[in-house]
């Protein structure tokens, strides 16, 4: 028999979406402020899952300089019906304080791997929208928000008939269908229809380890008319402080063609430091809310249940009719760059990667990054990166750069936010004149250089750096060569828990996505310095590695 292992998405892929067309099942991922927006993934049999697409991939699809961390895309929500592919997504402006201003949007394709239609915007009421279809009527559903200080911000599910022939909502026919829980902050609604019912999946408990998923139903969709599942949640990890998965909650439901069914959710495996307690704090994310997948089955009285309890299982019985069915992996352990277009795999922030940011063209077998904002900039960054998905990792590179102001710098990083960071970078030292390594950490916004007078000169002789990165779960440090043989360790040992949501949380406002490692070009000057990457190389080591 087929088993899942959870996570079937490891690393930064969060609020999932999962849909089945004929015998293949889709994903969406939310990307916050990492373009290009959404991530979807593809599957033969809910095992083996492969990256295919990004639909929001060009500025006309989605906006996003200027976004806050942990803004831009919420919560996609991806269905499938009239012969076509309907994505909507939430691209949040604001985070912070008593606003959430937000714009919701809807695109169609009829391949998933597009063209995708120019976005229609539909409205702002509130974030994680989806899009019902029951029969001939279509309906926005979404957790709705209120600003006013004597109320909680939470303002019911709202469901608003949706018009095909002008492509618009119908505000008029708005209303609450799903008051929620007293645990509130209800979002991430889905609708489905069974059995005679209407079932509404729903998250609560907020995104951290108090996350989970309730159920309601009703026979009708009038106003406020949804219960709530008795008993037990339908799915958390609050009181499962022991299992191998963690924060499970937001997510959406799927059924096989033999029709059994299967419940995607995020999730998260969070690590403790060995001089901590596994309870409190009950760790450390690095990598981010992951996609996890439990089986539901159905109680006599008609409610889901998952499988095993509502903590979930590491281990899930696959599906029975389904054979299994393995892809090609879809990024190279080392990518030399040979192609004009950037691997699937990489990303970057806010905005798209154009001739402003760097070139795959200009100098052939090279990403070319030139030198632009800095790391904490939410405008222009020269940052090409890919999602940590594994504890324990090497990541490598080969760099020409050629900085004359140590306002200039390039290298490897390591990546959270703007306020959470690293990077082994080449820059210029005035007072020895003499290209120089670095390490510097951003850690809540407050800078740190490594070696500063200890910074490591690099021979007049020497036009490309090897760089590394070695990832060791709890920590991580840097490397560095000049002949691409010869390794040495750079004697600084970092926190790997820097780059956590949970450690984000706890001071930072923006701690939705995960740690993402690659190479960036830093010319605050204004003089855009290039930088000329010869490969990148990401190579996941056994979790017993250190």
């Amino acid at each position: 028999m087929l088993k899942i292992s959870n996570p079937v998405l490891p690393g930064f892929n969060a609020d999932p979406s999962i849909i089945r067309v004929d015998d293949t099942y889709y994903i969406a991922n939310s990307t916050f402020e990492w373009f290009p927006g959404v991530q979807i993934h593809e599957s033969k049999d809910l095992v083996n899952w492969r990256l295919i697409t990004h639909p929001l991939s060009t500025v006309k699809h989605l906006d996003m300089k200027g976004n806050p961390d942990s803004a831009g895309i919420w919560a996609p929500d991806l269905s499938y019906a009239d012969g076509k592919f309907w994505l909507i997504f939430t691209d949040v402006k604001v985070t912070d304080g008593p606003f959430k201003d937000m714009h919701n949007y809807l695109t169609t394709a009829t391949d998933i791997r597009g063209p995708w239609s120019e976005p229609i915007e539909v409205n702002g009421v509130g974030f994680d929208a989806s899009l019902f279809h029951d029969g001939d009527k279509k309906y926005l559903v979404q957790q709705t928000w209120d600003h006013r200080e004597y109320n909680h911000p939470f303002d019911g599910i709202t469901l608003t008939e949706f018009d095909t022939k002008t492509m618009k909502l119908l505000p008029e026919t708005a209303r609450t269908i799903y008051d929620g829980t007293d645990v509130k902050l209800v979002e991430g609604p889905h609708l489905y229809k069974k059995d005679g019912y209407y079932y509404i999946f729903a998250a609560q408990g907020g995104t951290v380890f108090t996350h989970q998923e309730v159920v309601g139903r009703s026979k009708t969709l009038d106003a406020h008319s949804f219960e709530t599942e008795p008993g037990d949640v339908f799915l958390t990890n609050f009181d499962t402080p022991d299992s191998y998965i963690q924060k499970q909650g937001h997510g959406a439901l799927v059924d096989t063609p033999s029709g059994e069914w299967y419940y995607a959710s995020l999730c998260a495996r969070p690590w403790n430091h060995k001089n901590e307690s596994a309870y409190d704090p009950r760790g450390w994310s690095t990598l981010g809310r992951e996609t996890a997948i439990q089986k539901v089955e159905w109680d006599d009285e008609g409610w889901p249940r998952v499988v095993g309890g509502h903590g979930g299982q590491r281990y899930v019985d696959g599906p029975k009719d389904t054979k299994e069915h393995k892809w090609e992996s879809t990024y190279p352990e080392k990518d030399d760059f040979d192609s004009d277009t950037l691997n699937v795999n990489f990303n970057t922030l806010r905005i798209p990667f154009t001739e402003k940011l760097g070139s795959l063209t200009e100098k052939p077998g090279f990403l070319r990054l030139y030198g632009n904002e800095s790391l904490g900039s939410t405008f222009t960054q020269s940052h090409v990166a890919r999602r940590w998905q594994a504890f324990n990792f090497d990541a490598e590179t080969k760099v020409k750069f050629n900085p004359f102001s140590y306002q200039q710098f390039a290298g490897l990083t390591n990546y959270y936010n703007t306020k959470h960071f690293s990077m082994v970078e080449i820059t210029w030292d005035e007072k020895k004149k003499k290209r120089v390594i670095e390490v510097i950490e951003n850690n809540r916004n407050n800078l740190t250089s490594y070696l500063k007078e200890n910074a490591i000169e690099i021979p007049d002789e020497v036009e490309y750096v090897y760089l590394k990165s070695k990832v060791r779960t709890q920590s991580y440090s840097y490397a560095y060569s000049f002949d691409g043989k010869k390794w040495t360790d750079i004697p600084v040992t970092l926190d790997a828990a820097i780059l956590s949501d949970d450690y984000v949380v706890q001071t930072m406002g923006g701690f939705f996505t995960g740690a993402f490692t690659g190479m960036a070009a830093v010319d605050y000057s204004g003089y855009h310095q290039p930088a000329d990457f010869d490969y990148f190389k990401y190579t996941e080591l056994d979790d017993t590695e250190k």
